[in-house]
């Protein structure tokens, strides 16, 4: 398989995003501002399909479904503790500190919970993916070079 497919591919999964694709990018060789660019526009693009597809599909499907109203619960409970303090910034500082269930799949299931604007909360995932991608990419290049990888 191409390596920038299997990049995109691991932006995909909404457990790790940019916390597994940007280190995969990097170990396959491909070049680290592609990488970084890469990754950073298909995490920040997601917002788009999930905020709207849930808009469109919770109350018609996803409602009936026990285990994602569990998730959506374990998401309503961790991060909106950051959008009561915080506000929409909130929601930045919710998903840039690189974690699993802490990225775009999961701030963007908060916004949406939470009734917050589609566009405040675009920006401040868009600004969280930022600074996640920038501390992985960077943790990142510093361990592959510190293990003579690079």
């Amino acid at each position: 398989m191409d390596k920038l497919a299997l990049l995109v591919i691991a932006n995909l999964f909404p457990v790790s995003e940019q916390l597994a694709a940007i280190p995969l990018g990097l170990s396959l060789g491909i070049n680290p501002l592609v990488v970084l660019l890469v990754s950073l526009t298909i995490n920040v693009l997601i917002f788009f399909p999930i905020y709207f597809a849930l808009k469109a599909l919770y109350e018609r499907f996803l409602c009936k479904i026990g285990l994602f109203n569990k998730y959506l619960q374990r998401v309503w409970k961790k991060g909106k503790p950051y959008v009561d303090k915080y506000g929409v910034i909130g929601l930045t500082l919710f998903i840039c500190l690189p974690s699993p269930f802490t990225g775009t799949y999961t701030g963007t299931l908060l916004a949406w919970l939470l009734g917050l604007d589609w566009r405040k909360s675009f920006l401040a995932i868009a600004l969280g993916s930022l600074i996640g991608a920038v501390i992985i990419f960077s943790s990142s290049l510093g361990i592959l070079t510190a293990i003579g990888f690079r």
